[in-house]
């Protein structure tokens, strides 16, 4: 057993009825007589600093070396980032990985956008179709984090590029195994065949007192542990290869909900449409419905008010005094439609995000005062407020 100074843990495994349970280091003795099948095994823990930060049903983890401060990232999801960061730096945490179990379907990763920020290299499975992965992995390596060694193990199923992640005492297990399920095999690439391998053949052989942190939990819980799963998982009483791959094959599940936009950003590394309006909206400021309102009042000749929909959905009724100038004319037509660059223009549509692109453009083509309104058309209505036609 390896000597390296660290606090000593136990472990439960399974062992023969009768058989005398022994741990030695240099400075530990314990000798004992434990219930039938079960055994301590004594390991060195390395000082683990840990966050597990749950997303909706989506689960992230920042794990990091007590000693070094070096600390990964496990699954982020993009509407955490300054989360994430402000985590980091609370712990005093320098993120040197960004890491990915496998191509997520049902939510954006946050990789892509964090080693823009940080510079940082994102890892994955040498399976994954990705094309911007730094360090991709295979089976059996390890990723170096200080004194921490986070073990690869890939487990194809759910995905062709699964992969869980050993550490310490506890297993990353992506998508593979989830708290009372198993991940799905009905999405691209996955394979019940293999996802049944992964489980039986890999995970479930590993100590059973290995906690279990999966990418997705929507009960709330934080973690469980492999004993727990093996025993109380239903999915895992299918025990046979054949009764499990009939099981999974018929759970008749829905799609997730953004599966094509999902895939398509995880897949490229490029950027989702939630993500686009928040950084249109991060570089504009916004005007109220009640001033906006207020200026139609004065006829505040200060004031160009932009309506950036369609000619039809002008015409069927807009804010009096707005003038119609559609978004997907809006580069084209702007000079001749707003000639004076230091005007105030205030931009509106009908649920406030397409205005929102809208006075951004207008401010990257140098349009300083471009504001968009915060709601839209429909919510100006609704307010009942003046309506021209």
């Amino acid at each position: 057993m390896r000597d390296s100074g660290f606090p000593m843990v136990a472990y439960l495994i399974r062992r023969a009825p009768g058989m005398r349970a022994v741990v030695r280091d240099r400075n530990y003795k314990f000798k004992g007589r434990l219930p039938a099948s079960l055994t301590w095994v004594a390991s060195a823990i390395a000082p683990m600093i840990f966050e597990h930060v749950p997303t909706g049903g989506c689960q992230s983890y920042l794990v990091g070396c007590e000693e070094t401060r070096a600390a990964v990232l496990i699954d982020p999801e993009i509407t955490q980032l300054d989360r994430y960061l402000g985590l980091a730096a609370h712990n005093g945490l320098h993120v040197r990985y960004l890491l990915d179990t496998h191509t997520h379907a049902d939510h954006f990763t946050a990789t892509a956008e964090l080693r823009r920020r940080l510079e940082v290299p994102i890892v994955m499975h040498r399976d994954s179709p990705a094309p911007f992965v730094d360090m991709r992995v295979d089976d059996g390596e390890m990723i170096a984090l200080g004194r921490l060694r986070l073990r690869v193990l890939h487990t194809p199923g759910h995905t062709r590029d699964s992969m869980c992640l050993v550490v310490e005492d506890r297993v990353f297990t992506g998508d593979t195994l989830l708290i009372g399920a198993t991940g799905r095999t009905d999405l691209p690439s996955g394979d019940p065949e293999a996802l049944y391998d992964s489980l039986f053949e890999r995970l479930l052989r590993l100590d059973p007192a290995l906690k279990v942190f999966p990418a997705h939990e929507y009960k709330g819980r934080s973690h469980s542990t492999l004993a727990q799963e093996a025993a109380e998982n239903p999915r895992l009483q299918q025990r046979e290869r054949a009764g499990f791959v009939a099981m999974m094959r018929n759970l008749n599940l829905t799609m997730p909900k953004h599966i094509t936009e999902a895939l398509r950003v995880n897949m490229s590394g490029g950027r989702s449409v939630a993500q686009l309006l928040a950084e249109a909206g991060a570089r504009v400021p916004f005007m109220s419905l009640a001033e906006l309102h207020g200026h139609v009042q004065a006829a505040s000749p200060g004031l160009v008010i932009l309506d950036v929909r369609e000619r039809e959905a002008f015409e069927r009724g807009h804010v009096p005094g707005a003038r119609l100038l559609p978004r997907g004319q809006l580069e084209l037509r702007v000079n001749t439609e707003l000639p004076d660059p230091t005007q105030r223009i205030l931009a509106y549509c009908e649920l406030g995000q397409i205005s929102t692109f809208a006075a951004a453009t207008l401010r990257d083509m140098g349009y300083q005062r471009a504001v968009a309104l915060d709601g839209g058309m429909q919510a100006w209505r609704a307010a009942g407020y003046p309506v021209a036609v």
